[in-house]
């Protein structure tokens, strides 16, 4: 399983990491902006001297199998062997592409992930998913494939802005809400207008420990594990749809929208309590604002979600809450009624 190091001293741990995993040569993977922002704060090991930086473009709109491919043709070139180590310095596009980029060349090469982003600490670095965007969809090719650590440095967090940091925040929500009543209650206390970086490290590792936790019972999503799509089956909606538009939008920001409609539809179908419903999708609304859809959109976001992975046949499959903590995965919502969840959203948003 991942280990997972809160770090409180960057250059130490990662040398450690690195130290730990016995090697021939070192790899390391940045995107443009992590190249310039972050590999500088690591760029003194003595054991990076000699590494090959692959730099590839940000953002996830690039999370692609062009990307993928130029990864695997610089390790090619550069000599790389099943026992070369890479290093994935970035956010979760970064994390996603460099741990699919680790398990398929040479049928699988060791990797760390160092998550450079709130969402990539708390989402894509845990839990070994990773994949590439195909076709218009979502993490539409990947694999299980878990790095053999994740470092988690709250230094990172300092570079970030408030959109960002909303960004992973909405997956801590996520985690709360599938977690306990204390923790979703100290989540939505958090204190956005001065945000207190050694609380917010505080918060992710115990966020990250309870994704890990939720992973290790059920590494590759035959049960349990799908407790973590609570969510995501409306926000991959929402982001395939942005991203056919050509307007992407933070996957944190749509898991936050995604987590309006399946909470109503928790509501409607698991009993899911009222007042939750309405304090969490206040809060929601409060920090991340609006997603823009019409009535018009419906059918084509309609169409998207019957596409999930998660889904059997034509049955559209939902991970839904019957209160906090109580989980209830496998559940289904027909046409009119993921519509009546639309409107819900729309009204809650104030669209």
């Amino acid at each position: 399983m991942q280990q997972i190091i809160k770090s409180d001293h960057l250059v130490t741990d990662v040398e450690k990491a690195i130290q730990a995993l016995r090697h021939d040569k070192l790899f390391v993977l940045t995107d443009e902006n992590t190249h310039i922002h972050c590999l500088p704060l690591i760029a003194k090991i003595p054991l990076l001297q000699e590494a090959k930086e692959i730099v590839i473009p940000a953002g996830d709109t690039n999370k692609t199998i062009e990307n993928l491919s130029r990864v695997w043709q610089l390790l090619t070139e550069h000599g790389a062997t099943r026992h070369s180590l890479l290093i994935n310095l970035g956010g979760g596009m970064v994390t996603d592409l460099g741990g699919f980029a680790a398990a398929t060349f040479k049928r699988g090469i060791r990797y760390i992930n160092i998550p450079t982003t709130l969402l990539g600490a708390v989402d894509a670095a845990v839990g070994g998913k990773t994949g590439i965007n195909f076709e218009g969809y979502k993490n539409e090719i990947g694999s299980f494939y878990p790095s053999e650590s994740v470092i988690i440095s709250s230094g990172f967090f300092r570079t970030l802005d408030r959109a960002a940091i909303l960004s992973g925040y909405a997956e801590m929500i996520k985690h709360a809400l599938i977690h306990s009543e204390a923790e979703w209650e100290e989540i939505l206390a958090y204190p956005f207008d001065e945000v207190d970086y050694s609380k917010l490290n505080e918060l992710v590792v115990r966020s990250v420990k309870i994704k890990q936790d939720v992973v290790e019972k059920d590494p590759f999503e035959k049960n349990i594990r799908k407790a973590l799509n609570f969510g995501h089956t409306t926000a991959h909606a929402f982001e395939s749809f942005a991203m056919t538009n050509g307007k992407p939008i933070p996957h944190g920001y749509a898991v936050a929208w995604g987590m309006i409609v399946e909470l109503w539809l928790s509501h409607r179908l698991c009993g899911f309590p009222k007042e939750k419903l309405q304090r969490s999708v206040r809060f929601i609304q409060e920090h991340y604002g609006a997603f823009p859809i019409t009535c018009d959109h419906y059918e084509a976001l309609y169409e998207i979600t019957r596409h999930d992975k998660k889904n059997i046949g034509a049955t559209i499959h939902f991970t839904l809450l019957g209160d906090i903590g109580d989980v209830r995965i496998d559940q289904t919502a027909d046409k009119e009624l993921l519509f009546e969840a639309f409107d819900f959203y729309r009204d809650s948003v104030g669209l």
